[in-house]
């Protein structure tokens, strides 16, 4: 929700230009594979898709509350309703590249550790994230900011985006040994 929220504000680093939800939605990917260790796939699956409903219906509310009247000395409903009008695109944005990038992590996940169960637990977090990154970077930017934006722009979001979410990925990696794997859903050997 909070990636949601704050997608719109553009934020401009060592040459880079990337939407400030970046740095928040990059950390979900490595809380989906602690998901993963402790759950399993298929609820990892779920959760997956509680978290977009949870988005459709706040991007809903945000729609809702801009539209209803408000008193005559509040002199913010202009911009209440341009900065929570704009998150349903970007709401919606996110969740289809969310779940489409979040779904492929999991999937890539999961062959990942059937095939080589004896690997190191980075190692999973790293090939997972190197293929689902770019997919919802690509989706997530095409979604909110086609139209609004040229196709320079729209690449540059791309590639800062992907760079950005690949080394705080990197940099998370680690946290995957933060939990234990539960045996219940740990692969069979």
């Amino acid at each position: 929700m909070i990636a949601d929220i704050t997608a719109f504000k553009m934020v401009e680093l060592w040459g880079f230009v990337i939407p400030s939800a970046t740095f928040i939605y990059a950390l979900s990917f490595t809380a989906r594979d602690l998901a993963h260790k402790q759950i399993g796939e298929k609820n990892t699956y779920a959760l997956i898709f509680v978290a977009a409903l949870v988005n459709v219906v706040m991007a809903g509310y945000f729609v809702f509350s801009a539209k209803l009247p408000s008193p005559v000395w509040f002199e913010y409903s202009e911009e209440y309703a341009l900065v929570v009008g704009l998150v349903p695109r970007i709401a919606i944005a996110s969740i289809l590249a969310e779940m489409i990038s979040q779904v492929l992590d999991t999937k890539v996940y999961q062959k990942w550790w059937e095939r080589f169960p004896n690997a190191p637990q980075w190692t999973r977090v790293l090939v997972s994230n190197l293929v689902s990154l770019p997919f919802d970077s690509v989706i997530f930017v095409l979604v909110s900011f086609a139209g609004l934006y040229s196709g320079a722009e729209l690449l540059a979001l791309m590639v800062g985006q992907t760079t950005f979410k690949a080394v705080l990925a990197f940099v998370s990696m680690p946290l995957i040994y933060l939990i234990p794997q539960n045996p219940k859903y740990a692969v069979k050997q």
